[in-house]
């Protein structure tokens, strides 16, 4: 394992490169170098591929390899540590993700399209209604294969399958950074750790075990990441110009897995756009650029495609709820310093970057790019690359392209994009103002800025007689101090939690969202939806919905959280008597509901009406869309008035919501999602698609009605 792991052969990672093309311009005169350092032993072997400065000494073959270096215990001293480190950073995971396990309300949403796709109803939240209720697209369909594969109870499916990818992620991603540091030198003897430093950070944070189960998507996200920096660190570390079968399925295999990012979760395509855009750059020709554009496009189009005939819109619906193309900068930044204050995140993370330029001034004297990035072909010292910048000025402009395009594949290109990706994730949701959860959506980009520290090497000389020797051993010690540092910072931090009480929601609308739920339910761990029906109001919906089995009905919450209102049904509901329930916490109602019953939110996660109205400047961050219930009440067929109205609501106003429906935007956007399901209306949803994704309506029927230009209702009285 370590020979593979920690060795920075270019062919290690797809097979031979007998097909490798040779390079070509101004750098061929560096061909000898460059083909010296293919095979380097490298950190596994604690060799240079050079002489120690500080002894002068070369091997009788004159590759500059120590006499006595090779072999022994050594070489396998950075396989050990790093496999150690894996397996006690893991397992710490694993049993803080499971004592912390549970299954959020939002997770308890997607389980409610499960439930409609298992029953033949369709991937949709409400049987009869084309909405699309889940915002990761992978998820849905990931959960649904298990389900239809062990047949268990949905609750379970989703709290397994999440521990497995939070858990596998970290290993994973440990592995793809051990090979960035796989071509460590090692001057001068002595012995390389591989440390886990990135990786303590990500594990100690209460919301990463939080979300590592919760039935969100966060543990696929993570997932995904930590198996595109594996392939793209691959793709770096292969020798340019190969065109052997296994070279270019690797590289398309790398294509189709970032082209997955818009279905893992949308914000996530900065990740895996910026991936697809370094290998079209890459200089890999027309014809691979084209099989690369097919290969990341094919499902991610192809189910796009289906989005826009079968749902009518662009985006999942809960994209078009929270307005994600809004900004709110002030409430981002909130959001930002909600996760850093409570656990002192500043702290590790100073370690982290302090260790980052550590290592990167440790580097071995004299160093080229080559000897971390091996087909780097800039030039060897500082002359060479002030003369590649002045040459720059007088060269074709093909030219410089085709040198920019042969700089692209090295790793240090990978860990550029990757902190790039990381930077761009982390400002986009400071824009959109984070989330109601307390760190869930900062997750991802913390992973990914960790990636190129999740584990770092400490290398401890055998002497320190040269300047460099020195450097390389302050450097080890800097390392080594950080980590412990670090897993002392995580052992202090892992048992914080935000100073708010867990019944509370403070001004700034963020929450624990765990804690509140356990706090709620005196429950540490609830799963089912029958543990939520511990949750007020929830056991009195139930009986409630069964009380109008027969006769139908729109059920209501009230301030008791013993009872619900009912607005009965009038003549155009009285056709289907089908009974609606409407409440904010979507999952743990929809899941204690059959699925004839229809369940549907004021947010508009899965209901349309409620999406399309404008987002309130004001609003709690996640829950900024609050359509009042009139438009509920006429939606469904209620009664505009008399004792089959609940009294808090306004008889006039119901009526002006039913005006108001007739709308023929609104008309038709209904259609668009309540119509049989034909080609025609594949083709009508297809064409309109971009239209229905932006229309917007006045949250207030008389509003509403202005917009429209419709005549507001004269007679009062019951419908």
């Amino acid at each position: 394992m370590a020979d593979h792991l920690f060795t920075e052969d270019p062919g290690a990672d797809s097979g031979a490169g007998d097909s490798a093309q040779p390079r070509s311009g101004r750098h061929a005169a560096r061909g000898a170098a460059d083909d010296a350092s293919e095979h380097p032993q490298g950190l596994a072997d604690g060799t240079a591929g050079e002489p120690d400065p500080g002894s002068g000494a070369t091997s009788p073959d004159g590759a500059g390899h120590r006499a006595g270096a090779t072999g022994g215990p050594r070489r396998w001293v950075p396989a050990v540590s790093w496999a150690i480190s894996a397996i006690t950073v893991s397992v710490f995971f694993a049993i803080g993700a499971w004592q912390r396990r549970w299954i959020a309300d939002d997770g308890l949403i997607v389980l409610r399209t499960l439930r409609n796709l298992l029953a033949g109803n369709g991937p949709v939240f409400n049987a009869g209604e084309r909405v699309e209720a889940n915002t990761s697209t992978a998820w849905t369909y990931l959960l649904w294969f298990w389900a239809w594969v062990t047949g268990g109870q949905l609750e379970y499916v989703a709290l397994w399958v999440a521990l497995v990818l939070s858990v596998a992620a970290i290993p994973l991603a440990m592995y793809g950074t051990a090979r960035l540091y796989g071509g460590w030198r090692n001057i001068g003897g002595g012995i390389t750790l591989l440390l886990p430093l990135g990786a303590v950070i990500y594990i100690a944070l209460p919301p990463a075990r939080d979300f590592a189960t919760s039935g969100l998507e966060n543990g696929l996200v993570i997932f995904w990441i930590a198996g595109l920096w594996c392939l793209f660190l691959a793709w770096a570390r292969r020798e340019p110009g190969r065109t052997d079968w296994r070279a270019r399925s690797a590289f398309l295999a790398l294509g189709f897995v970032a082209g997955l990012a818009p279905l893992i979760r949308p914000e996530i395509t900065i990740f895996g756009g910026l991936v697809l855009l370094v290998l079209f750059l890459a200089p890999v020709g027309w014809w691979m650029r084209l099989a690369l554009v097919v290969t990341a496009a094919v499902v991610p189009v192809g189910y796009q495609i289906f989005r826009m005939g079968y749902y009518a819109v662009l985006v999942p619906n809960p994209a078009i709820a929270k307005d994600a193309s809004g900004s709110k900068w002030s409430q981002g930044w909130t959001y930002l310093t909600n996760l850093f204050g409570p656990y002192t995140l500043l702290l590790p993370v100073i370690l982290a970057i302090v260790v980052g330029i550590a290592l990167a001034l440790s580097r071995p004297p004299g160093a080229t790019p080559e000897e971390i990035d091996p087909h780097d072909p800039s030039a060897d010292d500082a002359a060479d690359v002030i003369d590649d910048v002045l040459d720059d000025v007088d060269r074709p402009l093909v030219t410089r392209w085709k040198d920019f395009s042969s700089r692209l594949q090295q790793p240090s290109t990978v860990v550029v994009v990757t902190l790039l990706a990381g930077v761009l994730l982390t400002l986009y949701w400071i824009r959109q103002g984070g989330d109601f959860m307390h760190g869930r959506v900062l997750l991802a980009p913390l992973f990914i800025l960790l990636l190129p520290v999740m584990v770092v090497p400490a290398t401890l000389p055998a002497h320190a007689r040269s300047a460099f020797g020195r450097r390389q051993l302050v450097a080890g010690v800097l390392t080594v101090l950080a980590v412990a540092g670090t897993a002392w910072w995580g052992a202090v931090a892992s048992s914080n939690v935000l100073s708010a009480s867990p019944m509370d929601i403070g001004r700034n609308g963020i929450v624990d969202e765990r804690r509140f739920y356990v706090a709620n339910m005196a429950n540490e761990n609830p799963v089912t939806a029958e543990d939520y029906l511990d949750y007020p109001r929830m056991r009195a919906m139930v009986a409630k919905i069964d009380e109008l089995r027969e006769s139908g009905g729109i059920i209501l919450p009230s301030g008791n959280y013993d009872e619900w209102y009912v607005a009965e049904l009038g003549t155009r509901g009285q056709k289907d008597r089908k009974t609606t329930v409407y409440f904010l916490n979507l999952g743990m109602t929809s899941m204690n509901a059959p699925l004839d019953v229809r369940v549907v939110d004021q947010m508009g996660l899965a209901y349309p009406l409620a999406a399309h109205t404008e987002r309130l400047v004001d609003g709690r961050i996640g829950h900024d869309k609050n359509l009042p219930t009139e438009w509920v009440v006429a939606e469904s067929g209620g009664v505009v008035g008399g004792r089959g109205l609940p009294g808090y609501l306004d008889g006039y106003t119901v009526r002006e919501a039913y005006v108001a429906l007739t709308c023929p935007q609104t008309q038709d956007r209904f259609e668009s999602y309540k119509d049989t399901w034909s080609f025609a209306r594949f083709k009508s949803n297809l064409r309109r698609s971009a239209e229905f994704n932006s229309y917007r309506i006045a949250r207030i029927p008389e509003y509403e009605l202005a917009r429209c230009g419709l005549t507001p209702p004269v007679v009062r009285g019951e419908r």
